[in-house]
């Protein structure tokens, strides 16, 4: 864990009500599926959020409106500057990736696989991203995935754009050496049954104090009582008691 401060650079409203922060500090050691928690002015709590992208001296947070913080923060100007913990919780393991990993994210949960998809296409593997969306109007990120060199399939619930039908869809319609998820417990839930390679996924939980003190995001596992914040967000494929 980092804390330090940073400066927003640039807020940019991707869809109605998801912006994307990019700030400039220090964000080095971060590494892909961890996450980053933020002092808002005028909230008690810090608010927590995956990593969407970081380089040498910029870290980026994909933010949805959800209540007053998230509403506050991403009201900010650019020069606002905000106390952010970084190198939060266990990331994605790459080691298992295999030659063609697929990545399925849903709605929210898709700015959390972009910096996955970067590394893995970094070490040579052949990425396809799945991104799941209501409609094409509530859809984002996908040109990032393309710039990437990712194989990239739009799946939206009303057909209106890429693909009709659940982001799931996405396990029967490639072939995978495993597969990286992030999104709605439902979405993960099929995966978890349905995926016919190894799994990792990376859940959103509420938490107190986002490095395992208060024990505010417990969830079960087979190994027992485990914290997201601390022991995850990413879990492997049999380990979570749905």
């Amino acid at each position: 864990m980092k804390k330090g401060e940073f400066t927003l650079v640039r807020n940019e409203e991707l869809v109605p009500g998801m912006h994307r922060l990019a700030f400039s500090g220090d964000a080095a050691g971060i590494a892909p599926g961890q996450f980053a928690e933020v002092s808002v002015p005028g909230c008690f709590l810090r608010r927590p959020f995956s990593v969407a992208g970081f380089d040498e001296g910029r870290l980026t947070l994909a933010v949805r409106v959800r209540g007053e913080g998230t509403a506050g923060l991403c009201a900010m100007e650019p020069g606002a500057k905000l106390d952010i913990l970084t190198c939060l919780g266990n990331g994605f393991d790459l080691s298992t990736a295999g030659a063609r990993p697929l990545l399925i994210g849903g709605g929210s949960g898709v700015p959390a696989l972009w910096p996955l998809c970067r590394a893995l296409i970094g070490a040579g593997a052949e990425v396809t991203a799945a991104l799941g969306f209501n409609s094409a109007g509530e859809s984002f990120y996908v040109n990032d995935f393309v710039a990437l060199g990712a194989a990239t399939a739009v799946y939206t619930a009303d057909g209106s754009m890429g693909r009709r039908g659940p982001v799931t869809d996405a396990l029967n319609d490639f072939g995978y050496s495993s597969v990286y998820a992030c999104g709605a417990v439902p979405m993960l839930q099929i995966i978890d049954r349905e995926a016919k390679a190894p799994a990792q996924f990376s859940l959103e939980a509420r938490m107190g104090c986002g490095f395992g003190a208060c024990m505010g995001c417990t969830v079960e596992t087979v190994d027992g009582p485990r914290r997201v914040c601390k022991d995850g967000p990413v879990f492997r494929r049999g380990e979570l008691i749905w």
